[in-house]
């Protein structure tokens, strides 16, 4: 059975934050999916970027952009008063952040090339303490995160600045996902951090919390997708990384278990 013919008619939660979630969004509906965007994770600027403005990328031996949303919110601050400087290298933990960057004129970009996660970067050489010790590393980030790169990079002899150029903010009400999926619209959810994980499962408003752990939930990441299942979620999917994993693992897991959409939510 092909993608289409897999995925006709399935309702799939897509929960990343509205700025990537058109990727997969339009990846499902050209595969017969209904997606279902309700983000998350709400990414906002932030009502004063001085600090951002103001950081000294000249004489850093790195700078780490964490997510697609650093990359975006930091640039958009830094560029319009300066350019990059050629010589600093920019460190990411996915392909879809490091081609933003090239995007927007950084050409010396590192990232993993299989896994897309903080400790995937960590691994790499360019990040290790043979080439940071006693170096100053700028990290661009949301508020608050992970303090995995931070701490790592610091135990390795790297001095370490965090810069926040975005805040993360959970979703204020979960009655439209139980209206969805009493209606029928939801057959499927992909979760795509553990933050958003944790802001599904204490969404104000969720009274439909046993029934979307029944749902089939798909996790591009082991973390993730252990994290579901200490959560109460039953039927836990781990996929290849990113969206195309994610459609991958939809695909391959509706070509056994049609959906129905008329059957009871």
């Amino acid at each position: 059975m092909n993608a289409r013919g897999a995925l006709a008619g399935c309702g799939v939660l897509v929960s990343r934050p509205r700025a990537q979630a058109a990727v997969l969004a339009d990846a499902l509906r050209a595969a017969g999916g209904k997606p279902f965007e309700f983000p998350l994770i709400d990414i906002e600027p932030l009502a004063d970027t001085s600090a951002v403005a103001g950081a000294d990328l000249d004489g850093a031996a790195l700078a780490v952009f964490v997510s697609a949303n650093a990359v975006r919110h930091a640039l958009d601050c830094l560029l319009p008063l300066r350019d990059w400087p050629a010589a600093l290298p920019a460190a990411t933990v996915g392909e879809q952040s490091a081609q933003a960057l090239r995007a927007r004129g950084v050409t010396r970009v590192v990232t993993p090339l299989h896994r897309y996660d903080s400790e995937a970067l960590l691994e790499l050489p360019e990040l290790s303490a043979a080439a940071l010790a006693g170096r100053r590393v700028l990290i661009f980030r949301g508020d608050g995160g992970r303090e995995l790169l931070g701490d790592t990079l610091r135990a390795r002899g790297a001095i370490v600045e965090h810069i926040t150029c975005y805040r993360r903010l959970p979703p204020r009400d979960g009655a439209p996902l139980c209206a969805a999926l009493r209606a029928g619209r939801l057959h499927a959810l992909t979760i795509t951090s553990s933050e958003s994980l944790r802001n599904l499962t204490v969404l104000p408003g969720l009274d439909c919390l046993d029934a979307l752990q029944a749902l089939p939930l798909f996790a591009p990441h082991a973390r993730i997708a252990e994290q579901a299942r200490e959560r109460g979620f039953s039927r836990v999917i781990e996929t290849a990384p990113a969206d195309a994993g994610l459609l991958a693992g939809l695909t391959d897991y509706f070509s056994s278990h049609p959906c129905d959409l008329n059957r009871p939510t």
